[in-house]
């Protein structure tokens, strides 16, 4: 079963998001924030149970998702994990700064499930290649 840490500061946001991974046969963990996230990468890179993928909002406290991915991308241990940008900030200019940080993919909410499930996959093969 692929696992996905969700990443996100809002929580019926997070439920959303885990609900529809869920159904779709993912195993789902949450983290508040960039900070949160990572520290839970770094002790899942510890212990050898890292995600497949981890699904990162742009706008939180403390860390937001770009300096996330950017930490995510420059460490050794997490580099190669599949990372979807799942956010409400659609300009281009936001989606050209989550790709040159190195996300995998760029989903805007209101988000289409079915999507988002196929978004994640696709990410997750693509990392496997």
């Amino acid at each position: 079963m692929p696992t996905v840490l969700v990443v996100d500061d809002t929580a019926s946001i997070r439920f959303l998001i885990r609900t529809n991974l869920e159904l779709a046969g993912f195993e789902v963990t949450e983290a508040v924030d960039g900070v949160d996230g990572l520290e839970q990468l770094r002790a899942a890179a510890q212990a050898g149970t890292l995600p497949d993928a981890v699904t990162i909002d742009v706008m939180m406290p403390r860390q937001g998702g770009v300096a996330t991915v950017a930490a995510i991308r420059s460490d050794p241990l997490l580099r190669d994990l599949a990372l979807v940008m799942l956010t409400t900030q659609n300009h281009p200019a936001d989606v050209q700064r989550g790709l040159q940080a190195g996300v995998d993919a760029y989903v805007t909410k209101p988000f289409d499930p079915d999507e988002l499930v196929q978004t994640v996959r696709t990410a997750i093969e693509s990392r496997a290649d």
